[in-house]
């Protein structure tokens, strides 16, 4: 599974003219299943972005993780993560899971992260989503785990 976070101030998902999810500050996780992603590896992940130390403490360095500040998570399914650009113009999308298992896989992480946080809110899977963020530093992580 691969994973790019984002420390914002804030983030929000819309589909069409609906607002579907919204956070102030913490993450905003763009995150694509690949095939060969197991519930055990999903599991794990939801356990980095809860405790991945991104945020600043008292003396500005990244000790304080979403458990620390109290920050939102907004997750947000996006399969292009895995396109393999290393040659041609057109990216390929061979390690990407197949759209029924990434969206089980998807769902996994969501309800992963909800069983170890309270604050998190979701894209529309599969839909055509407009993503605005705020980025705070800027600073943003690729996990792939």
């Amino acid at each position: 599974m691969i994973a790019l976070l984002q420390r914002v101030r804030s983030a929000h998902v819309d589909v069409g003219e609906r607002r579907v999810a919204a956070i102030g500050p913490g993450l905003l996780v763009f995150a694509c299943v690949q095939h060969d992603d197991t519930p055990v590896r999903i599991e794990r992940l939801a356990e980095r972005l809860v405790a991945y130390r991104v945020f600043p403490d008292a003396a500005g360095r990244m000790n304080l993780g979403l458990r620390d500040t109290g920050g939102g998570l907004l997750l947000v399914s996006q399969f292009t993560l895995a396109a393999d650009t290393r040659s041609g113009l057109r990216p390929g999308f061979s390690t990407s899971a197949p759209p029924d298992a990434a969206r089980a896989g998807f769902e996994t992480l969501v309800a992963a992260c909800r069983a170890r946080w309270p604050v998190v809110q979701t894209g529309c899977f599969g839909a055509d989503m407009q993503v605005g963020l705020v980025n705070d530093g800027p600073a943003t992580f690729w996990l792939q785990g």
